[in-house]
């Protein structure tokens, strides 16, 4: 196959670049490519990362993954590109600066409708999105979330109507749902299907090629951001090598349990960004990443800048602590933390579907 200047060759692994835009400064915006194919023919694994330009685990993961020697054990094709976001990663930020936008809400929707020309960011997203949507049976999106943050993947929800038809879609989720659980590590369900689309996440890499394409995809959130997590790294690497394993595309069994962590809670879980304060102030937080907690458990205490008490604040649900938010000087319905809350709704549900939801999106996938 080709992408951009990288032409695959059986048994080797080639690098290009796939020009996506062009600068002001008369040079053309381009993402770097991998691309290993095995000597046999077999399914073709898309692996993106770092569409958000400070998530720098995701980016040392994809190039981790593409080592000389996988073309030899491949059978089939690896596509890679490290760093959807050259613009972000220039300045260690999640944002590109064409304008300030998140790269990551702009992928195609068949029911996304403007008045305005798209945004040179949507036209990135675009360009991408025809090239994985032509080639890839699967995708893995590498991501990391907030600071300290420990590492799980985001399902999200399948989404039926003009798109596909119920059954169509209960096929892609067992095909999701056996990447996923190949990978080994927690699994987190997206916000409920009013929201999901509330946020644009159907717009994401992984919302579009799922909801979109047809193409069973998933977010890896590796850790926290800023840092290459070296923990978190390997087993990344050992998480997408377990995709390929369910694919087919390398030998043997996936091994899940290898890459960790193991889930804190038995029962299904969806993202929560939760709770929020009403009292603005300096945010103590009681609990850290991975601690499960129960309705009624403090969260964190608000204090004045002298360190008086004003207020503790709860959650109002069963589940795990993803991470916590960055910083501690907070305002009037600020959220303190992501958690991952007892999920009891459908992962194939109509896209107009009236689900309750829990807390909105504030700085996700």
């Amino acid at each position: 196959m080709q992408l951009g200047t990288a032409e695959s060759v059986p048994g080797e692994l080639v690098t290009g670049w796939l020009d996506v835009t062009d600068l002001p400064t008369g040079t053309p915006e381009r993402l770097p490519v991998l691309i290993a194919e095995g000597e046999e023919d077999g399914p073709t694994l898309w692996i993106t990362a770092a569409i958000h330009g400070n998530e720098v685990t995701g980016l040392a993961v994809a190039q981790d993954v593409m080592t000389d020697e996988l073309a030899a054990e491949i059978r089939g094709t690896v596509v890679c590109v490290p760093t959807l976001n050259p613009a972000g990663l220039r300045r260690t930020t999640r944002t590109s600066y064409y304008d300030d936008e998140d790269p990551n809400r702009y992928f195609p929707d068949p029911d996304a409708e403007s008045s305005r020309p798209p945004s040179v960011q949507q036209l990135v997203d675009e360009r991408v999105y025809d090239e994985f949507a032509d080639s890839a049976d699967a995708l893995v999106d590498l991501h990391t979330a907030h600071v300290g943050s420990m590492p799980f993947l985001i399902r999200d929800r399948v989404l039926y109507g003009e798109e596909r038809t119920e059954d169509e879609a209960h096929d892609l989720a067992d095909e999701l749902e056996s990447l996923a659980e190949a990978f080994g590590m927690p699994v987190v369900n997206e916000y409920a299907a009013d929201e999901y689309t509330e946020q644009n996440l159907q717009r994401s890499t992984a919302g579009a090629a799922l909801n979109n394409a047809g193409i069973p995809a998933f977010t890896a959130e590796l850790g926290g951001h800023a840092v290459v997590e070296e923990d978190v790294r390997e087993a990344g690497v050992e998480g997408v090598r377990n995709v390929m394993r369910e694919l087919g595309l390398l030998s043997g069994d996936p091994d899940p349990g290898a890459v960790g962590p193991e889930p804190p809670v038995e029962y299904p879980v969806k993202r929560a960004v939760h709770p929020h304060t009403e009292t603005p102030g300096i945010a103590r937080h009681r609990v850290e990443a991975g601690d499960v907690i129960e309705s009624g458990d403090a969260i964190a205490d608000i204090c004045t800048p002298h360190g008086e008490s004003k207020a503790t604040v709860e959650s109002d649900h069963d589940g795990y602590v993803i991470g916590r938010m960055h910083g501690v000087a907070v305002y009037e319905n600020d959220a303190l933390a992501s958690l991952a809350v007892r999920d009891d709704g459908d992962l194939v549900v109509p896209r107009d579907a009236n689900e309750d939801s829990d807390e909105g999106d504030e700085e996700s996938a």
